[in-house]
């Protein structure tokens, strides 16, 4: 993540933005930076194709917020869900795009080395989610701020 947008997660906090401080958020806006910086240089890309991946790699730190800020544990794990998705979706397109030719190999394995990292840390973070409601645990609701920031183990 650039220097400018970093200084931002600490700025203006409340019980909402709490998922800035997400690793899987974070690394999903450094994903989406990367992806989108190398489709913009795809000069033979379509405008849909480019748009298309843009819009994958846009929707896994957008769902992870979005399902941060529903409050309710069973939402957050249907949003992590669907960021999982779209990182399988995005990677789908960008694996494509590498076996015909259009990615070089060196891209490709940063990519990979990025979109794995992420995958592992959205998954780990699920799994403990479903965990948490197995024990009827539900979100604290009371919007009293309460920053948890937990490490993510990768599988």
């Amino acid at each position: 993540m650039n220097s400018d947008a970093k200084k931002f997660i600490e700025l203006n906090k409340n019980i909402n933005r709490g998922y800035r401080k997400l690793e899987v958020w974070q690394e999903a806006v450094v994903l989406f930076a990367f992806v989108k910086k190398k489709i913009n240089t795809l000069s033979e890309l379509s405008f849909k194709l480019k748009s298309q991946i843009e819009d994958s790699a846009m929707s896994v730190s957008s769902n992870i917020a979005e399902g941060y800020c529903r409050r309710f544990l069973k939402e957050n794990i249907q949003f992590n869900t669907i960021a999982l998705s779209s990182l399988g979706e995005n990677y789908s397109q960008i694996f494509n795009l590498f076996n015909a030719g259009e990615i070089d190999e060196e891209w490709f394995r940063e990519y990979d080395k990025i979109h794995y990292s992420l995958e592992n840390k959205l998954i780990k973070l699920n799994k403990s989610c479903i965990e948490k409601l197995k024990e009827s645990y539900d979100w604290k609701n009371d919007y009293h701020v309460r920053e948890i920031i937990e490490k993510y183990e990768i599988v």
